[in-house]
């Protein structure tokens, strides 16, 4: 069993280092085969010079000609990954890298094995600000309504899929925002893909990127876009 590691990364030069560190450590213990691919979204700081800084074979640096949004690196990384299993990660490890060991409990019997805050048995640490937490409920039931039922929770960034079913999505994905994960579950239950979710822990970020009125307006708008497009 192999994996490759796809985090997209803007501006995480605060973070990127702890974050590669502890995902290396974690695969070497394992004794897993992997490769992690991080895509640089034109960072204004120095998350690039970070992440050339660790000088390792297994660790690829991709960066961006310019800002183009967290669903387009996703899906960059992804396409260019190497190893029969695929996890999609976020930078700062919201969702910490030892959740890894029950979603390979399960991608034997599954194709896409995704992480959820919204079950029970999963564990939010940290209280997001009121103008977060308000988006963050209607979201779920904008997606139920208007686009994907079933999935409890679509923007948790950790999500795991056997390669045939990442190549299969992500070179049909088009959405480049932040909106991408709903694309993705839309297109693999369309596709008749297997999905498990499974309850994580969560930390929750206090430099999170997603603006709550713009990108929620640009998240809404998108779910009309990937009826229409599919």
């Amino acid at each position: 069993m192999e994996i490759s590691v796809v985090i997209p990364a803007y501006n995480e030069e605060g973070r990127i280092k702890k974050s590669i560190s502890a995902i290396m450590k974690f695969l070497e213990n394992k004794k897993l085969g992997y490769e992690i691919i991080v895509v640089d979204d034109c960072s204004k700081d120095g998350t690039a010079a970070i992440v050339k800084g660790f000088k390792s074979g297994r660790l690829r640096l991709v960066s961006n000609s310019k800002n183009s949004g967290k669903g387009y690196s996703v899906k960059r990384g992804v396409l260019m990954s190497k190893k029969n299993l695929v996890l999609f990660s976020d930078a700062d490890l919201s969702t910490p890298i030892e959740s890894l060991d029950s979603f390979l409990k399960y991608i034997g019997d599954y194709d896409i094995v995704i992480g959820s805050r919204r079950m029970k048995g999963s564990v939010i640490a940290g209280r997001q600000p009121l103008h977060r937490r308000i988006p963050g409920k209607i979201f779920p039931v904008l997606v139920n309504l208007t686009t994907l039922r079933g999935i409890r929770d679509t923007q948790c960034g950790f999500k795991l899929f056997k390669r045939k079913a990442a190549m299969d999505i992500f070179r049909k994905q088009k959405i480049k925002g932040f909106c991408f994960d709903v694309e993705t579950l839309y297109l693999a239950k369309s596709a008749g893909y297997k999905i498990k979710e499974v309850p994580v822990v969560w930390n929750n970020s206090a430099h999170s990127k997603l603006s709550p009125v713009k990108d929620s307006i640009r998240m809404f708008i998108d779910l009309i876009k990937i009826r229409l497009m599919h």
